[in-house]
């Protein structure tokens, strides 16, 4: 599907979605309970529905009845498993291990970006702890039952291995710790699900960087409400910022959410006449937020630079090279100096077709510039957006925003 784009502002109020994060990590507890829990506010999306229809492979049940996601815990797990992951890194890096400390014989497939990227530390650690890869290419076979001790662990690829391991070793016997062998990046994902895990009775215990976690802890069925979605309100955070008008409704501002940080990013900048000043930001924990800074960036006064995007190259695009491309075609002035950005500001962006790179955060990014094209702007492959917001063109729309789909 490819959209054509007709830039005007936003006004009006937006209620922001669920968040995709904690939708992942509240499933995951869910099923990891005895007993029946009740999840409301649950985000549908792709990636959610791939963790669903892995963890109903690995033995829970679910159930939806107005608006409430009933989730019945795994009793019996199979003896074997058939797990899709569609595109989702989060389902496959969270349930890798999960699937382990099960006894679970598990093959996991995926599509897309997914079968290149990374799953490492998994593959160095876990023929120490009782679990083979059969296949350490996609799709990824693994057999054999997880034993507790040590897992070096780098913090440098992604914080979704911590969580992955932070679900499945309380499962076990015996205690565990996970020693980071380099400084854990994105760790606001981390602390996003030990606070859920706490809320379903699990407690891990974090110190100097690592963490200790007991075995044989129970999971309890609970009741549990899923917030807003910070990194979805960015989108509309800066469009704000760059010229319309609209009210974010279902932000929790002392949410643990590292993506939070749009607020003060925001909040942080000096008024220049009518506009804003450019701004420096370490991205390392916030790394979903780059492309949307980076449109932030674009219309800023002056020069601005966005640090410790490495990892933005193995999402579902190459990040630093798909929204720079994109942004320099319709007239920014972004440029990749080593896994940064530096992006001088310009006052507006011409209009023209736009590849989406099929990446859901690349396609609200434009979308959310288009506001500031001098002519229409077409983005191709614009339903990747049903990767974490399927509503996102609906809602904007909604708001004021107007497109056409069209045939290029």
């Amino acid at each position: 599907m490819n959209l054509e784009i007709t830039p005007k502002t936003l006004s009006g109020e937006i209620k922001i979605p669920p968040s995709k994060s904690i939708s992942h990590r509240a499933l995951i507890c869910a099923a990891l309970s005895k007993g029946e829990s009740e999840i409301t506010d649950l985000l549908g999306c792709e990636d959610i529905d791939a963790t669903c229809e892995a963890l109903e492979a690995l033995g829970a049940k679910f159930r939806t009845e107005n608006g409430i996601t009933y989730v019945t815990g795994i009793e019996n797990p199979p003896e074997k498993a058939e797990i899709n992951c569609r595109e989702s890194g989060s389902t496959l890096r969270f349930l890798i291990p999960v699937a382990a400390a099960l006894g679970v014989e598990a093959t996991f497939t995926g599509c897309g970006k997914l079968p290149t990227r990374p799953i490492t530390p998994y593959l160095d650690e876990f023929k120490k702890h009782g679990v083979e890869f059969i296949s350490e290419t996609m799709p990824y076979h693994i057999k054999g039952k997880l034993t507790s001790g040590v897992f070096s662990v780098p913090g440098d690829i992604s914080s979704q291995f911590i969580t992955g391991l932070l679900f499945a070793l309380p499962l076990i016997e015996g205690n565990s710790t996970i020693v980071m062998t380099s400084p854990l990046q994105s760790k606001p994902y981390a602390d996003i699900t030990i606070q859920c895990m706490k809320t379903f009775g699990v407690e891990t215990l974090e110190f100097n960087g690592n963490y200790s976690v007991k075995g044989v802890q129970q999971y309890k069925a609970s009741k549990y409400s899923v917030e807003g979605d910070c990194s979805q309100a960015a989108f509309f955070a800066v469009a704000n910022q760059i010229g319309s008008d609209l009210e974010l409704v279902g932000v929790n501002p002392n949410s643990v959410q590292g993506d939070r940080a749009i607020f003060d990013i925001i909040s942080n900048m000096i008024k220049i006449g009518d506009n804003y000043s450019g701004f420096d930001v370490d991205a390392t924990d916030i790394p979903d937020l780059v492309p949307i800074l980076t449109v932030l960036a674009a219309f800023a006064d002056g020069v601005s630079h966005i640090r410790g995007c490495k990892r933005l190259r193995i999402k579902e695009s190459d990040r630093l090279e798909s929204i720079s491309t994109v942004l320099n075609s319709l007239g920014a002035n972004v440029t990749i100096v080593d896994d940064e950005l530096e992006i001088t500001g310009v006052t507006e962006l011409t209009g023209g077709i736009c590849s989406s790179y099929n990446d859901h955060r690349i396609a609200m990014s434009l979308a959310i510039a288009s506001q500031r094209c001098t002519d229409k702007l077409i983005i191709t492959d614009a339903e990747c957006v049903a990767k974490s917001y399927p509503t996102f063109f609906e809602d904007f729309r909604s708001l004021g925003g107007e497109y056409d789909v069209v045939i290029i």
